[in-house]
This record gives C-alpha cells, structure tokens and sequence, in this order.
C-alpha cells in the first residue's frame, strides 16, 4: 500500500478533529425500539456526568419511552405559524447558544416547518455537529434516499421524507436495531406502536410480515455495508492491504420518468462496489418539453445529494459520447436504463444498449429495466409543437411551389425538385427536424400535384414518375434531417463556446484587478449582461456586519441575512433552490479561499425560480476563478500589510534610535552646565558662568527643535496641520530662520543673495520659516568648518525660490529620492551624520501642504548640494495709499 493511501485514510480523522460525534440508532421499520434504545444510550451517558439535552425526542404517546424521556434535560421546541397552524420544531439556535455535550435528535429524515433555517432536521444535526457538538439520533431504513425505489417496490409506498446516504457514511457509530417481524406484530396488535385503529391499518398497508422481512433485510445490508467501509478505513490507517477503488460508475440518464429510480440504483451500486460516480446527461440539442427538463433537474440535484458527480457533454452521437467519457475518466461499469414505454427512444431504447455493447471493449455496461407496472401517469416527453416553425414549413413549401411554377418553363423537370430541396433545407436550418420533414412532405405533395403528369392531380400515369417522387422524397429527408443536425450542433457549440467566452472574458479582466474592489467591479459588469437575473456580491466585516461591494445595492430581509450568514459560516450554498432556507429569492454561493469565504456571490432570478442546473453550474464555473482572484487580491493586501508592518517596526527602532541620541545630546550638556553651576556657584568667574548659561540656552533650543520636527510629523501623518495664512516678505523669513540658528552656523561662512523687489508670499509663515531652518540645519551638519553657505531667493511670475547651497560632500542621484523619506540620514559630513532623519521629511510636507515642492540639485562649484524650496504666488494684495 503506498504512504499516499495511508496518509488520507488518517487525514480523514484528522480533518474531523474539533467536530462532533454521530451515533446512529438505525431501525429497519417503526416500532422497534430506535427512539427506546437512544434514551437508554442517554440515561447512561448522563449518569455518568455527561452535559446533554434532548434537543426533541417523538415519544408518540407510548409510556415506556416518555418514563426515559422524564429524567432528561430537555430544551424547549421552537414554535413557529404557518398559515395560521401552530407548529414547533428544534430550537437550533437555543442549543447553540448554549451547547451541551450531547444532543438527543429524533427523527433524522423529519421535514421542518417552512420558515425554519433548514428544510430537513439532517441538516440541522450537521450543523450541531461543524459547532463541536455530539448526537444521538435514529432513522428507519426506508428513509434512506438510495433505497427509496426499493423500498417502493417492496411496500407500494412511497417514502417522501429521505435522508442522503452520505449521511449516514459521516456517522461515526451505526447501531442497529432489530426485532423479529413477528415480535414486532405482536407490538403493533397490543398498541405499542400505534393505536389500535392506526394498528390494523398499519399491518394491512405496510407491516406486512414479508414487507418487515424484506425491511429487515435492507437494514442488515446497510449495516453491514458500513461495517466493511469502517474495516477498509481502518486497514488503510494501518497501511496494510485493503480492497481499493478501481474505476467509476458511470450512469446515463435522460429527463425520462425513471431518470431519479436510475440515479438511486446507481448510488446503491456505487456504494456497494466502493467506486466514485458520476451522472452524464448527453445533450443532443433537440428541444424537450419543461416536463422532461425538470425530471432531467431533478435527477441531477438528487445524484448531487447522493454524492455523485454531474457532467453534461454536448454531442449528437449519445453511445460513443458515453464511451469516449468513460475512457477519459478510466470508468469500469456504464449503467444506463430502459424502459418498455419507449423502446423507440434512442436513449433509452435497445439500439443504445447495442451500440455501447458493440463499441464498449473492455468496459462493463449494465442496462436497467426501469419500468415499473403500477408507476404513475407522467406527461409525454416528445418536443413541444412549435407551430411557428410548422407555420414557416408550410410557407417555404407554398412559396418553393410559386418559384417552381414561374421557372417550370426555363427549367426541366428534376430541376425543378432542386427548389423544393432548397426550401427543405431552409426550414432545417431555421428550425428543427420535424418541420423539415412536415415541409418535405408538403413539397413532395406539391411537386406531384403540379409538375407529375396528370397535372392538378396526386395521381401518377408513369411508372419512372413514382421512382422520382419517391426519390425525391428520401432525398428531401435525408437533407433536412442533416441539415437540422448540424443546426443542432452548432446550437450545441455556440452554448459551449458561450460558456468558454464567458469564463475567458472573466479571466481576462481579472488578471488587469489588482484590488478586491477592481476583482468585485469586474465580477458585477461580467453579470450584468444576464437581465433575467439580479446580482449581489457581498463582503463581512470583522464584527459580522453585511456590506453590498458590488451590484443590486439593496437592503436585504432578515430571512435573505440569515441564509447569508450560514453560508458564510459553512462555506456552502444557501437559498433559493437548496435545502437551507430556501424560501427567499436569493441564492447565495461562496467564494472562498484557504480559509473559507471571500464574499458571497448572490443571485435572485426575476421569475423568482430556482435557477436550472445548468445555470447553477456555469455560476459554479465562474466564480471559480473569481474565488482564485479574490484570494490572490486579499494575499496582496496581506502581503502589502507585511510590508508596511515591517516598515513601520524599522522606522521606530530608528526612531528609537535616533531620538534617544539626539535628546540625550542637548540633554547631557544641559546637565552637565547646571550641574557645574551648582556645585562651584558664585567660585566660577561671571563670564564663565555667563557662557555656561548661554550654552545651556543654546542646547535647550536645539532640543526644542528636535521635540519640534517630531510634533510637526506627527501633525503632517495625521493631518492636523492647520495653515493660517497671512502676507509676509520673504526677506523676513530668512532674515528669522538665520537668527534661530545663528550660533549652528557661527562656524561657517553664510552668503545671503536676495533680489530686488521680491513679491510677498501668502502663507503661514511659522511653516515656512521652520522648513527653511530645517533645511539649513541639515546643511551646516554635513558642511566642514569654515566652508561657504549661501542662501538665495528669487522669484518669477509664478513661484519664489529659497534655495540653500553647501559645499559638503553631496548627494549621489541614486539617494536624492530617499533623503525626504522619514529618519533617513547620510553620514558622510566632517561635521557628523546623526539626527532623527526628519528635517527633510517634515520640509517637504510643510512645502507640499502649501501646493510647494522641493528640488535637490548640485552645490556650489560643483561640489555639495542645493536644496531648493518651491512655493507658488499668489495674486499681490493692494496696498492702501497713505
């Protein structure tokens, strides 16, 4: 056995860690004892401590099960009205709310009140189970959904409420409960099960003694069906030698009456020979009528429930179509059905069967007889009469006779008939194979009644006249029979290439979204081509709250939240056409990632109809890759998040960093001043302690604009930076900038070129002025002692220009780009590199809120570097004449 094998034989256990036990308690026929045996199961889990609750036990009025049922705590049912009737059912939401341990579930194939989250109670132990919970519950054979046929032919009656068998194959404990018929009849005949009256008619219908021994014999095979799946699972763990999976059922059906019989019997077969299977529908483009479409749905829908696969091929040759898939999926066993009813059908009639037994080497075809003698009347499945298209027939067979007749004397005879061919073939083309006949046979009248002597007369004097009418005839139906095939398959690759366009098209436009809200603005104009439907497409918060991202902005009904919501929490459809709350009008379906849904895709058809499978599976197809480009959107928003994380982290061990040196500095010759001044006092001479005094003032300035830039920054990152502009000369601002730092440039040599008439700036000027002291603080660090800075301004008509110039070491080109990005700083100075990196930061934001920018450019001579300020003019104010 390969570790592949065993490895997912143990993922299977391990894939159902967290989720909850299933035991269940299965009876071949009511009455004997399932519900009895639960509570016994629960009275001994409870004395020994376990936390349960009977989420709802049907004691049907019997003593013994309602003296089980008194010592257990149970919770209160849920009441619902419908139409007017008081009904109750399980309170799931007050179990979650609370959840035990243990859950007491009776009835699992029970249909809940409309209304109610779930259509079936199954449904509702499912969920109790994904929430952790464990529970006990019971089912009657019969109501398995593969063996409802059987069960029909044994009993006569027809079973409504099922339970798929999958379910059952999830359960992690099977009991089953058994009682000899006999045993059991004794019950029914002393009003154990049923009253009296409900007794007698319950052993004259059903409780028959070979109907409860036929029943019997279900459950033991069901049983022990499950018993060997158990055994196999286990040898797999073990990595020892099991019986493997070889092969695929497949099963052919039809939208014929028997299509869901064939679906159980092929699940049955499945089930007991452990292969996948899959359903195939061949679709031959000829019209049905809506009855057959809606068996043909409904059969899918239950091999879906059952666990099957649903493929649909488009194909005018049904046998080899069914062959060629069966090589491509390596299937082993091809079932298909007949019915005596429609021995002409192609698909189910014998020539099928034939042809899969003559062109099927090595595969092994089964053919059932699906006919049953007591089944109910349905309607026939021939294609609907479209009168238009028989209407067009008898118009292109009336006007080919009116052309023939006005050519008859140019042309000769069997020239002629090539005027009926053509409109033979029109009518093909245009509709379909039954109004290209009806119009052969209407020209074939035509042709005889005008052109065969005697004229005006369906009568033929000429033996070699039949031979050509006759012909004609065969000829007229051999072209429109191919004419309407090719119609019909080139109907059939137009769907095809429809659907192929559709998921391209998608494709394509996905790959151009970047974002989640350019992947839902794609997702919502692919869908708004399909008018017959309207498209939602939602998104969650963290705190569970529903936003419409794209699509019908619509507020939706407390019934349309909660199918949402349980989609959203167990990454399944819901809605409109499932078995979870599908009274409302919206389908939801999840588009999920690794960890579940992305958004949910919803869609409501304005006939207020479940969509067909069809339909269901294109959108299926499609929100595929639109599940793949929300993943790949919200990983780039992941990643991007990283990125900004990491960024920030660097940026405050910089911060960190550099403030913590940049503080300490001043700080340590503050300290250092004061502590000077008042150790020796009054023994220092006047002016060393006047110099002392004055250091002390120069650093706590210095340490004031450091505490400055980081209060501007902050300011600048959370814009809370308010500009209260006023007029001022610019010679003012630099005439102040250089006053501030008077004793930082006291080392070097400071040129100040300033033009005649300068314009007034609009602005506020404390900004201004602190960039432009930013700008040459960060010049006379990186400048050598005695080298030349100069500051100049000048103006044109549109902007004035501050411009600082040094002769340090420069910028390479390649760093000027960063030297604006906060706590970056270049160490290549005589004079020192270290400071926080936020001068030029703050610089440029001070600028750019004032509609500036700042420029970086070479420095004197060549050598160094000019930082230039960039601040736009304003129209000049009046000045008022004194």
């Amino acid at each position: 056995m390969s570790d592949a094998v065993r490895a997912d034989a143990l993922l299977a256990d391990v894939s159902k860690a967290g989720r909850g036990r299933l035991k269940v308690f299965l009876g071949a026929a009511p009455g004997v004892g399932k519900t009895f045996a639960m509570l016994q199961a629960a009275q001994a889990q409870l004395r020994q401590g376990t936390d349960l609750r009977a989420g709802v036990v049907e004691t049907h009025g019997r003593a013994e099960t309602e003296a089980l049922l008194a010592g257990l705590p149970q919770q209160a049912p849920r009441r619902l009205d419908y139409r007017g009737v008081a009904l109750t059912e399980m309170d799931l939401d007050g179990i979650l709310a609370k959840p035990p341990k243990l859950v007491l579930v009776d009835e699992l194939a029970h249909s809940n009140a409309p209304g109610s989250r779930h259509a079936k109670r199954w449904q509702d132990v499912l969920e109790l189970l994904e929430a952790g919970i464990d529970v006990y519950t019971t089912v009657n054979v019969q109501h398995l959904e593969a063996l409802n046929d059987q069960v029909r032919d044994i009993t006569g009656v027809q079973v409504r409420e099922t339970v798929p068998d999958w379910v059952l194959q999830e359960a992690d404990e099977i009991l089953l409960i058994d009682l000899p018929p006999r045993e059991l009849l004794e019950r029914l005949r002393d009003g154990k099960v049923y009253v009296p009256e409900q007794a007698r008619a319950a052993i004259d219908a059903f409780f028959s003694q070979t109907n409860l021994t036929a029943l019997r014999e279900l459950a033991m095979q069901t049983a022990a069906a499950r018993v060997d799946a158990d055994l196999n699972r286990r040898y797999r763990q073990l990595g020892q030698e099991a019986p493997t999976v070889r092969g695929r059922l497949l099963v052919g059906v039809d939208g014929d009456e028997q299509a869901e019989r064939l679906v159980r019997h092929a699940s049955r077969v499945a089930e007991r020979r452990h292969l996948p299977w899959s359903l195939v529908h061949v679709d031959t483009g000829r019209p049905r009528d809506e009855h057959s479409r809606t068996r043909l749905q409904a059969a899918q829908r239950l091999a879906e429930r059952l666990g099957g696969e649903v493929v649909t091929l488009r194909a005018e040759e049904v046998a080899r179509t069914l062959i060629e898939h069966a090589g491509e999926r390596r299937a082993s066993l091809l079932l298909v059905g007949r019915s005596r009813q429609r021995l002409r059908r192609r698909w189910l009639g014998r020539g099928l069967a034939e042809r899969l037994l003559r062109f099927g080497e090595g595969l092994e075809v089964s053919v059932l007889d699906t006919e049953v003698v007591n089944a109910p009347a349905t309607h026939s499945t021939r294609a609907p009469l479209v009168l238009h298209d028989y209407l067009l027939a008898a118009l292109a067979a009336l006007g080919a006779a009116g052309l023939a007749w006005a050519v008859s004397r140019t042309l000769e005879l069997p020239n002629i008939s090539l005027v009926f061919l053509a409109a033979v073939l029109l009518v093909a083309v245009r509709s379909s194979l039954g109004p290209a006949l009806a119009c052969a046979a209407l020209s074939f009248l035509a042709y005889d009644f005008l052109f065969i002597p005697p004229h005006f007369s369906l009568s033929i004097q000429r033996q070699e006249d039949v031979l050509t009418l006759l012909f004609f005839l065969l000829m007229a139906g051999l072209t429109g029979n191919l004419a309407a095939r090719q119609r019909r398959q080139v109907d059939a690759l137009r769907q095809t290439q429809g659907e192929t366009t559709a998921l391209l098209e998608l494709s394509r436009k996905l790959t151009a979204a970047t974002d989640r809200q350019a992947v839902l603005a794609v997702a919502a104009q692919q869908f708004s081509a399909w008018h017959d439907v309207e498209v939602c497409l939602l998104g969650r918060s963290a705190d569970g709250v529903w936003k419409v991202e794209a699509g019908v902005q619509r507020l939706l009904a407390e019934q349309e939240r909660a199918a949402a919501d349980w989609c959203w929490r167990h990454d399944q459809p819901a809605g409109l056409g499932t078995d979870t709350l599908p009274g409302g009008r919206w389908w939801w379906w999840p588009l999920s990632g690794d960890d579940g849904p992305l958004a949910l895709l919803g869609i409501s058809p304005r006939d207020e109809r479940p969509l067909p499978a069809e339909r269901r599976r294109l959108l299926a197809a499609l929100a595929q890759p639109l599940a793949q480009a929300l993943a790949r959107a919200q990983l780039a928003e992941d990643l991007e998040a990283a990125r900004l994380h990491g960024e920030t982290e660097q940026l405050r061990s910089a911060l960190l960093a550099s403030v913590s040196h940049d503080l300490r500095t001043p700080l340590t010759a503050m300290r250092g001043s004061i502590d000077s001044l008042l150790a020796l006092g009054e023994a220092i001479p006047l002016a060393d302690r006047r110099e002392l005094l004055e250091g002390t003032r120069d650093e706590a300035e210095r340490l004031d604009r450091y505490i400055q830039n980081l209060l501007d920054m902050t300011r600048l990152g959370h814009g809370g930076l308010k500009l209260a502009r006023d007029w001022v000369a610019p010679v003012d601002i630099v005439a102040s900038a250089l006053q501030r730092l008077r004793p930082l440039l006291a080392p070097l040599q400071v040129q100040t070129v300033v033009t005649d008439e300068l314009p007034l700036l609009y602005v506020h000027a404390a900004l201004i002025e602190q960039a432009l002291v930013n700008v040459l603080e960060n010049a006379a660090r990186f400048s050598p002692a005695q080298a030349t800075l100069r500051v100049a301004v000048e103006a044109d008509d549109a902007e004035l220009r501050f411009s600082v110039s040094d002769q340090g070491p420069g910028i390479p080109e390649a760093e000027r780009a960063k030297i604006f990005d906060m706590f970056y700083t270049a160490a290549r100075g005589d004079r020192g590199g270290q400071g926080t990196g936020l001068g030029l930061a703050i610089c440029q934001g001070m600028i750019g809120a004032h509609g500036g920018r700042v420029t970086v450019g070479e420095g004197l001579d060549g050598q160094g570097t000019t930082l230039t300020l960039h601040l736009p003019l304003h129209p000049q104010p009046q000045l008022e004449e004194e």
